[in-house]
């Protein structure tokens, strides 16, 4: 029987230094009995600005790479560079898996059904008649994509850069054929009006450190989701603990995302439960 050949990836994003994405697949491939290799492409340590997406590509592909992982602040910036989409990345405009195949790069989306089955389970019984959302960037897109598909029935919408919360809502109210989504500046209406509030921003992480909000906002009757997961326990999290919230850290996002890519990259089916498994003992954390 022949030997699989080494796959090789790596994860395209800014202050990706702590990202347990390496880990996650390495440690998946190492129990599956074949080699994987994923280098980390910190814009951050190379001192580069989005802008050198296209070269870091290019780079990739040249170095024999099977496909990228693409984060924070490139997951709409790609989409122009790639030949061809899955039907949930042309629908979110967003992409954070690139497969290179055939002399093709192919863009998909795992973060949505990654956000989702982690929602699932974490907090399976939450209300979700009317959700605040922070954030309309690529992953914003992605965990707007999962709450329309979870059947939350209106989705309020909120980021500083108020052009691109407008452009998410409309495009998310196309797809539901309905007023499903509204994006909003005014978030202490938006928070008395909610049952639970979706960080979908890179506030928190330890390179943008603090708090999305004004934590006179939160209440004890709101769930709070985040989808940063280094750290595990951010600011918001913290907080919301602290005023007797149900809360979900970004783990559980972490790992079912890696699980969708892992099997895009390696044509392999995953142990998701292994997998979180992993990053629970890496975190030392809960993660549902």
């Amino acid at each position: 029987m022949s030997q699989p050949r080494k796959i090789r990836v790596g994860l395209i994003g800014a202050g990706i230094g702590q990202s347990k994405s390496p880990m996650l697949h390495e440690t998946e491939a190492t129990a599956q009995g074949f080699e994987l290799s994923y280098d980390l492409i910190d814009l951050d340590a190379r001192g580069l600005e989005p802008s050198a997406l296209p070269a870091l590509l290019a780079e990739a592909e040249a170095a024999g790479f099977n496909g990228v992982n693409i984060t924070h602040p490139c997951k709409r910036q790609v989409v122009p560079l790639l030949d061809d989409l899955s039907e949930d990345a042309r629908q979110l405009g967003a992409v954070n898996t690139v497969v290179f195949t055939g002399g093709r790069r192919i863009g998909h989306n795992t973060d949505w059904s990654g956000f989702m089955e982690s929602f699932r389970r974490g907090l399976p019984d939450a209300a979700i008649d009317t959700v605040l959302q922070l954030g309309a960037g690529g992953a914003g897109a992605a965990v707007a994509h999962a709450a329309l598909r979870m059947g939350v029935d209106r989705l309020l919408i909120s980021d500083v850069n108020v052009p691109q919360a407008e452009a998410l809502m409309q495009s998310l109210n196309r797809r539901a054929g309905r007023d499903f989504a509204m994006a909003t500046t005014d978030l202490a209406k938006a928070m008395g009006a909610a049952h639970g509030l979706i960080n979908a921003t890179p506030i928190g992480m330890d390179a943008h450190p603090g708090l999305p909000l004004d934590p006179t906002l939160l209440a004890q009757h709101h769930w709070v989701a985040d989808i940063v997961y280094f750290p595990i326990e951010t600011a918001l999290l913290s907080l919301a603990r602290s005023r007797g919230c149900r809360v979900l850290d970004g783990g559980g996002m972490a790992v079912f995302q890696a699980a969708g890519a892992f099997r895009l990259f390696t044509g392999r089916e995953p142990d998701a439960e292994r997998m979180l498994a992993t990053l629970r003992a890496t975190l030392g954390a809960k993660v549902p």
